[in-house]
């Protein structure tokens, strides 16, 4: 058989290649020879994949519930994947950042819309068993969502509204001890910290810290201030910055509003989160009030933060009763 002068030159490439590692090309053109053909099961490990579902009860919208958080987890690392890529570029330009931002408002638009099939897609009776079962874990105990809120602002933005101002010189480890998040799992009766907080600390306090750290001047505010001061044009990359503060600190935990309030609403007395968090005064935006990018929006609109939606969903949910 005859190769043409592509597959020639092909060839002397890879002679090239393994030549230069000290390697015999005849080798791996064997290996390559009895190697069986890839096939898209074993490339995705779809076996593994769909065996990942071990359910706690019998109940079977159990099983939604454990597949739509394990979805959330990968649509998570993808959005980190991003923002490790932006993060260490040696030679960021505006518009590879902006790509990247785009590319995780994506994922959060296609988690934000997916997310009725927590709203809707379970029997609010079965939850209310399975639930139980679960204690004390929650998907409070996200570690990748707040490693997306890390990269995304400076650290201070992500410190309890009421401490920021006199903690917005203290060290990272100092602002540590007072982000918003750890207010969000405290006892509805003692406000002590839940074992599902001292859980989450225990596992990913240092992970957190040393990314605090390490994104101090690469998170995406910063990266976004250093290119707005070196006079390059920003507003593809702000635009894009506002959807993602819409998307992480609005929309998404707006989402998990609804879902708590269609089960675990319940008149007179509201049913505690999983976990014991306190969702009433931790989900709703407009009480939290995180903003990652303060700068790119109006005192008006910073105002109102999410008090549109939520009031917007309370009526929603209310008509459907």
């Amino acid at each position: 058989m005859d190769f043409t002068p592509e597959i020639k030159d092909k060839l002397n490439q890879l002679q090239e290649k393994y030549t230069a590692m000290g390697q015999d090309m005849a080798s791996y053109l064997d290996g390559l020879l009895y190697a069986d053909f890839l096939t898209y099961w074993d490339y995705i490990h779809l076996d593994t994949l769909l065996s990942l579902q071990s359910p706690k009860t019998p109940f079977p919208d159990e099983e939604i519930f454990i597949m739509y958080h394990q979805i959330t987890e990968l649509y998570f690392k993808l959005s980190l994947h991003e923002c490790k890529q932006v993060a260490e570029h040696k030679n960021l330009t505006v518009g590879f950042f902006t790509a990247r931002v785009k590319r995780i408002n994506a994922y959060f638009n296609a988690l934000t819309t997916s997310f009725e099939v927590m709203v809707d897609g379970m029997e609010k009776e079965q939850f209310l068993k399975f639930r139980m079962s679960l204690l004390p874990a929650s998907g409070f105990q996200s570690g990748q969502y707040r490693m997306i809120e890390i990269c995304a602002t400076d650290f201070i933005r992500l410190v309890d509204k009421s401490r920021r101002v006199e903690l917005s010189t203290a060290t990272i480890d100092e602002q540590f001890e007072h982000i918003y998040w750890k207010f969000g799992a405290t006892e509805l009766a003692s406000g002590k910290q839940t074992l599902t907080l001292k859980q989450f600390i225990k596992k990913y306090a240092d992970q957190f810290l040393q990314l605090a750290k390490d994104r101090a001047l690469t998170n995406f505010s910063s990266l976004y201030q250093q290119f707005q001061a070196n006079g390059h044009d920003v507003s593809a990359l702000a635009e894009e910055l506002r959807k993602l503060d819409l998307y992480v600190n609005v929309e998404w935990p707006l989402s998990h509003y609804k879902s708590a309030v269609r089960y675990l609403e319940k008149d007179p007395v509201d049913v505690a989160a999983t976990g014991g968090t306190n969702w009433q005064k931790y989900l709703p935006p407009r009480f939290q009030k995180r903003i990652f990018y303060p700068f790119l929006w109006t005192e008006e609109q910073m105002e109102g933060w999410g008090k549109g939606w939520v009031l917007s969903v309370l009526k929603t949910l209310k008509n459907k009763d």
